[in-house]
Order: C-alpha cells, then sequence, then structure tokens
C-alpha cells in the first residue's frame, strides 16, 4: 500500500503544541501516526481484514496500551514484562471506541483494529485523549470508510482561579474541580467523560464550548494532513459499503401485516421487561409460519422466513421513535421526564460494614461497603509513578441479571468503565482521610438490570456508605437521559430503559449532589446535537436527581451517628518525622511489641502520619497513648505524673512517658535532704516530677521539690552527686534508631 512520507503538521491548543507525524512508522498497517505533546509520544496503526464477515454488528476491536519503558521503568512483579491491560488503559481503549465506533455505516463487515501504543511519556503530559485524534488520523488514512476527522480533547477547571485548561499536565490535574475528556467532530459533540466536584450544570456547558472549539482545531489539522498526502500523490482509496436490507416480497409483506400490531401493543404500554417481546412473539411465530407456507408454493418466497424476526424488530425500533418524539408517548407508559418506581433496603446484609439494595423499576443493585485500614489500600503503579488509593468501587454485572448463561470471566471493559464512572460519582464527596482515614472499598453486584445499572450502583453506593457511618460530604444519585430525534424533532427522556437505551440517540448519565454534578458520561449517535438541547437534557437530568434524592432522603438522609460495630477501629495521630525511628525501635521491636500487647495494626507513613487500628477501641486508645508517649517531646516547666522505673545511689529513673525517662536527682527529691533514695521512693512507686531541663542530647532532668515547693528547685540541700551522664542527665529506653525494617506497614 502506497504510504505518506514524513509528513508532520502542528497546532497550539491551550499553549500546547501538538504535532501529527506519519509516513515513519509502522508502514505495513492500513494507516499509521505518532501523536505528540511535550515529549509523549503516542503511535497509532488501524488495519482493515481484507475479508468481510458474516456478522450483524461492526467487527471493531480497540486497544490503547502502554509500554512501561516508555516512562523509563521496567515492570514489576515477578513476570518483567507487560501483561493485562490496566484498568486505565482499558479506559482510554473505551474513550476511543464509543466516539469511533458510530463513524461507520451500517453493514461494514471486515474485522477493523485500532492499535494504540504509548512510546513515550515525559511526565508531564498524558496521552489518553490524543488516542481518540490518532485513531481518526489512521483511519482516514486507510481504506476503512471513515471520511470525517474526529478528536479528542480533556479539558479541566482550576479550583482556585476557575481557569479552563486544555489538556492539563498532571501537576495541574492535581488543582481541578472538572475535568473532563470530549470527543467529536467540527460540529458536533459524539462523547463526553468526567468527573466534578459538585459544579453547576453551566460550568459544564461552557467546558463543553470551549472543547468543542478545540476539537475543530485537530480535525482541521488532520485535514491538512489528508490535503497534503493528496498533493504528494497519494490515493486513498475507501472501501464502499453496502447498506443492507431485507429481500422483497418479504418486507413488504411482514411490514404491512405487522405494522399496526406493533403500535398496538407498544401504546398499549407494558411495565416489564420482557412483556412486549412476549406480545411480539407471537406475531413473529405467526408471520414466519405463513412466509414458510409461502415458500413451499413459491420458489421466490423459499427460505425467506428468516428475515421476519429482524424485520418485526426494526419495525418495533422505527414505530417506538415516532411514538416517542411525536405523541411523547414511552413505550412503558411514563412521560418524558418520569422516573420509575424506587425501592430502598438499607442494612441488607447482617455481617458488612454497609448494606443497601437499591431498586428502580427492574433494574436492581445490591452494594456494600467494607472499611479497611491503611494497609488495605491499592497500590497503583502507574506510569506516572506509585501511589496509594483508598477508595475502590467494583462493579459487576453476572449473566442471571438479564436471564442470561454465561461463565464468569472476570470484569470486562463494561465492567470496568462502569466501575469508574460509578467511582467519579462518588470519590469528590468523601471525608478528607485526616478526618477519616479508612480504606473504603463498594462492591456493587447488579442483580437485575433493565437501564442505568451504572447509575443505580451511584445511588446505592451513597446509601452504602452512610449505612456504614461514612461521613460522606453530601448523598449523592444519578440518572440516565436519552433522546429521540426525527427530521429536527426531539423528546429528551429521563431514566432511560429497555427500547429508549438500544434504538436511542443519546445516553447521557449525569450524578450529583442537590448542590450540583459530580460525574457524567455521554454518548451521541446522531448529527445535530445542539449546546440547546445539551441545556435542556442537563436540566431534566437537574430535576430528576433531586427526585431520586428525595426518595433516598425518605430511607437515609444522613451517615449513621456511629460508625458500624463490624468495623475496625482506626485513629490517626501524627509524630515528628525526626521520631519514627523512635517509634519502630531498634529492629521494629518497639512497633511490634505495641501491636502485640495491645492486639492492633500500626501502620507509619514517612510524612508521620500514623494509623492505629484494631477490632477493641479502649486497646486502640491504649496503644495511641503509648505512641504518642515514645514520640512526645517533653517540655521544660511542665510537670507529668510518671513511674519510678530504677534507683540508683545518686537518685532516681522516672519513666514520664511510655519508653522515656528522666533523672530525679537525689537533691530534687523534696525540700528537705535525702541521704539514700532508697529512704523516700521504691521501684514502681508513681511520682509527680516536673521538667527542669533537656540537654541537646536529649537527657531530661527532673525536680519533684519543685512540684511541692514551686521554686525551691535551686535552693539545694547537699551537694550535686551526678552518677553516670552527669550533669542531671537521663535515658531514653528502647530510642532506637532509623535502622530497622521499613516504616510502612509493621505487623
Amino acid at each position: 500500500m502506497d504510504q505518506l512520507q514524513n509528513i508532520r503538521q502542528s497546532v497550539t491548543i491551550g499553549g500546547k503544541e501538538i504535532s501529527i507525524q506519519t509516513g515513519t512508522l509502522a508502514k505495513q498497517a492500513g494507516g499509521s501516526c505518532t501523536i505528540h505533546i511535550g515529549g509523549t509520544v503516542l503511535l497509532s496503526t488501524a488495519t482493515v481484514a481484507k475479508n468481510a464477515k458474516d456478522v450483524s454488528f461492526i467487527p471493531l476491536t480497540v486497544e490503547y496500551r502502554e509500554r512501561t519503558y516508555a516512562a523509563g521503568k521496567i515492570p514489576g512483579g515477578f513476570f518483567k514484562r507487560e501483561a493485562r491491560a490496566r484498568d486505565k488503559e482499558t479506559l482510554y481503549a473505551r474513550c476511543t471506541d464509543r466516539p469511533i465506533r458510530p463513524m461507520f455505516p451500517d453493514g461494514w463487515n471486515r474485522e477493523t483494529m485500532i492499535y494504540n501504543l504509548l512510546v513515550s511519556m515525559d511526565g508531564k503530559n498524558d496521552a489518553g485523549p490524543l488516542s481518540i485524534v490518532g485513531a481518526s488520523m489512521s483511519l482516514l488514512l486507510s481504506d476503512a470508510p471513515i471520511k470525517d476527522a474526529i478528536a479528542g480533547v480533556r479539558i479541566g477547571r482550576n479550583a482556585d482561579t476557575g481557569e479552563f485548561i486544555l489538556f492539563p499536565t498532571h501537576d495541574e490535574r492535581e488543582l481541578l474541580d472538572l475535568e473532563m475528556i470530549i470527543a467529536g467532530k467540527k460540529d458536533a459533540i459524539l462523547m463526553v467523560e468526567g468527573g466534578c466536584a459538585q459544579v453547576s450544570e453551566e460550568v459544564v456547558l461552557q467546558a463543553l464550548e470551549i472543547g468543542m472549539k478545540a476539537i475543530a482545531e485537530l480535525c482541521a489539522l488532520q485535514d491538512r494532513i489528508i490535503a497534503e498526502s493528496v498533493a504528494a500523490g497519494r490515493k486513498i482509496e475507501k472501501a464502499v459499503v453496502v447498506a443492507p436490507d431485507y429481500p422483497e416480497p418479504v418486507k413488504s409483506f411482514v411490514i404491512e401485516k405487522a405494522r399496526p400490531v406493533v403500535v398496538r401493543h407498544l401504546k398499549a404500554g407494558y411495565r416489564t421487561k420482557l412483556e412486549l417481546p412476549t406480545r411480539l412473539k407471537k406475531l413473529r411465530v405467526l408471520l414466519e409460519t405463513e412466509v414458510a407456507e409461502k415458500g413451499k408454493a413459491d420458489a421466490a418466497w423459499a427460505g425467506l422466513e428468516k428475515h421476519v424476526s429482524g424485520i418485526i424488530h426494526d419495525l418495533e425500533a422505527e414505530e417506538g421513535r415516532k411514538l416517542i418524539v411525536f405523541d411523547k408517548v414511552r413505550p412503558d407508559g411514563r412521560k418524558p421526564d418520569e422516573i420509575r418506581p424506587i425501592t430502598i433496603k438499607t442494612s441488607a446484609l447482617p455481617c458488612t460494614h454497609g448494606s443497601v439494595v437499591f431498586t428502580r423499576g427492574e433494574t436492581q443493585a445490591l452494594v456494600t461497603t467494607t472499611l479497611g485500614t491503611p494497609g488495605d489500600m491499592q497500590v497503583m503503579d502507574e506510569l506516572e509513578g506509585e501511589y496509594k488509593d483508598r477508595f475502590m468501587l467494583h462493579y459487576n454485572f453476572p449473566a442471571y441479571s438479564v436471564g442470561e448463561v454465561k461463565p464468569e470471566r472476570g470484569p470486562g471493559r463494561r465492567e470496568i468503565g462502569h466501575g469508574a464512572l460509578a467511582k467519579r460519582a462518588l470519590v469528590s464527596l468523601l471525608p478528607e482521610e485526616t478526618e477519616f482515614a479508612y480504606t473504603i472499598r463498594i462492591v456493587s453486584d447488579i442483580l437485575e438490570s433493565n437501564g442505568s445499572s451504572s447509575m443505580a450502583s451511584v445511588c446505592g453506593g451513597s446509601l452504602a456508605m452512610f449505612d456504614a457511618g461514612v461521613p460522606l460530604k453530601a448523598p449523592c444519585a444519578g440518572v440516565a437521559m436519552g433522546l429521540m430525534m426525527i427530521d429536527g424533532k426531539y423528546t429528551v427522556l429521563s431514566d432511560i430503559a429497555g427500547l429508549e437505551d438500544h434504538v436511542g440517540d443519546m445516553d447521557f448519565k449525569v450524578a450529583g449532589t442537590r448542590d450540583g454534578i459530580t460525574a457524567l458520561q455521554m454518548d451521541i449517535k446522531v448529527e445535530g446535537l445542539t449546546i440547546a438541547i445539551l441545556k435542556e437534557a442537563m436540566e431534566q437530568a437537574r430535576k430528576g436527581r433531586l427526585h431520586i434524592l428525595e426518595k433516598m432522603d425518605a430511607v437515609m438522609p444522613a451517615p449513621r451517628a456511629e460508625l458500624s460495630a463490624l468495623a475496625p477501629r482506626l485513629i490517626r495521630i501524627t509524630i515528628p518525622v525526626d521520631k519514627i525511628g523512635a517509634l519502630i525501635g531498634p529492629g521494629g521491636k518497639n512497633i511490634r511489641r505495641i501491636q502485640e500487647e495491645y492486639d492492633c495494626e500500626v501502620n507509619v507513613e514517612d510524612d508521620g502520619g500514623v494509623f492505629v487500628s484494631g477490632v477493641d477501641a479502649t486497646a486502640v486508645m491504649q496503644a495511641k497513648a503509648e505512641i504518642e508517649g515514645l514520640t512526645a517531646e517533653p517540655e521544660i516547666g511542665k510537670i507529668y505524673k510518671g513511674r519510678i522505673v530504677s534507683l540508683v545511689e545518686f537518685g532516681a529513673f522516672v519513666e514520664i512517658f511510655p519508653g522515656r525517662e528522666g533523672l530525679l536527682h537525689v537533691s530534687q527529691m523534696d525540700v528537705k535532704r535525702v541521704e539514700k533514695p532508697t529512704d523516700l521512693f521504691k521501684e514502681g512507686d508513681e511520682v509527680e516530677v516536673k521538667v527542669l531541663e533537656v540537654s541537646k542530647e536529649g537527657k531530661v532532668r527532673l525536680s519533684r521539690k519543685a512540684v511541692i515547693a514551686p521554686g525551691s528547685e535551686n535552693d539545694s540541700p547537699g551537694p550535686r552527686r551526678d552518677g553516670p551522664g552527669g550533669g542531671g542527665g537521663g535515658r531514653d529506653r528502647d530510642r532506637g534508631g532509623r535502622g530497622g525494617p521499613p516504616r510502612h506497614a509493621h505487623r
């Protein structure tokens, strides 16, 4: 195949230069290019199979992969090579697939493969949104029947300044209260995926308008490369696609017979998922029998009965769309903005920390919350660096939820994508880690599905955390919006289900609180979606969200006052970084003793944060007191209640904190002269002492005399008899060094 030769074009968007280069790498692919932003480089290829397949769907496969060498890293683990895709890679593959797939015409039946490969990463710029640009460019260069360029951008808003940022760097992304990936053509939105920190609908619309302008520039960039390649003599021949159709005379026969029956059933309304298919099954069997009988008498009809089911299916979609757009009649009898009935059961399971069964129509989710310690956090090994995630949300969609039989193969792309959407909706509402240090895992098991199970997971996740006693900033709900459009006329639908989800022109999921949006996901299947229509859909979604929140509040308006009795008790304290070694002790001696003595777990972070957790709340508090004692600094002039741990000729060593001692010299034991320490004390006696001095070496000098008669500590009744560590020194027990085992999670 004729290839482009080293053509490169650039555009500057939001102060960042984005370049596309083609004709240098992967020349045997159907189309290939590299996308550059800073030092980040993404290789994108598109290849089309030579032979067609007998399939009724678009046979498109999209991959996004990151090589660790791109960031100068070697994969972790036992096998030192990349294996299954990370969740991040799967999510970027989905973000590329969703806007690309609707661009293929009906009837395309040749397998098509898009492969995006991150080959260089500068640690600043993320390549995810550019995979949409790369896929589009590669398809335009190939023989795939794609003629219009599409592009993707990431846009964020700085939480402090309100400034919108296109293609924000990793550092800039830390400061955002809105972050979205938007995909589209020059004049049409195709996909939106994003999360927000309770921002208004107006802010989201503003971000979409800015993003669309950037998309138009990236589409124009691709058009320039195509024009330059054609001018250079390259021939780009696109495959011809013949739109599929049913043969005559069966098509006309079935439509004439079936149309009035289908319309009658649709207008009658149905409340269950299987009711309409059951009604139409009789019609299908009857017409298949009639066509088969015609085939026995006339060879022109032979074998045409196999098309009856497909014709009736298409007729159902066509008539259902007409009823919704022109008559505002939904197949299940609801009004366009009506939400299905909602039932909620909290504390649904006896042994979980928090659990809820959330049911909306025929969609039902069993959602649980489990609270863990910092040691339960998930370690995320990404190219940008390793970090720990304290919030996990896992979504499961078993086959029985839709009445199917299918083996369990682990989470697929759909499960990962829906879980990520629900997580984005809730993560900004979590309490600060300094106030609530628990690791949180939510699991949403879909028990029954008829539309919008991801939004049921959001509602159930919010309530399950309330049930466990997690102090969320606000309750959160989500709703899926739809759109039906015919010849410029349209109807926006709330809480879509069944046929509306299957043949609709938009799937727009919006989650949030009373104060604003926290997550959104939108897929568009039709051109001509204006900002005005989108604004109407978002306002209708807001009203639907508030309706659902009212239902949730009626059951549980706020988090439970007390944490679940089954959850571990966890507290967080902060110690000076230079005291970490003292807490750990030689070879981990101190921290092991605390964990064994109080049957708890102690996790120490490099910044001095210490997490203490255990089943027994009293034991946790005792361990906390001992840790504070081991790491506290004696204050000069402060009085402490201590315990005499040893007596020597020249005085006594008094433990004022656990593991921290000071010297009570014999001259400071009483206002009158004391000949021998044993005349006044024995080991184990409790005594109140005042700190007189803390030396540079950390030795502590104490006085009991200053407690009995304040101001008398400088009036010694006899000569000083300093012993080892003279000058009123002291000793620290088990202070330890920084050597020992790692400081992160000692069990």
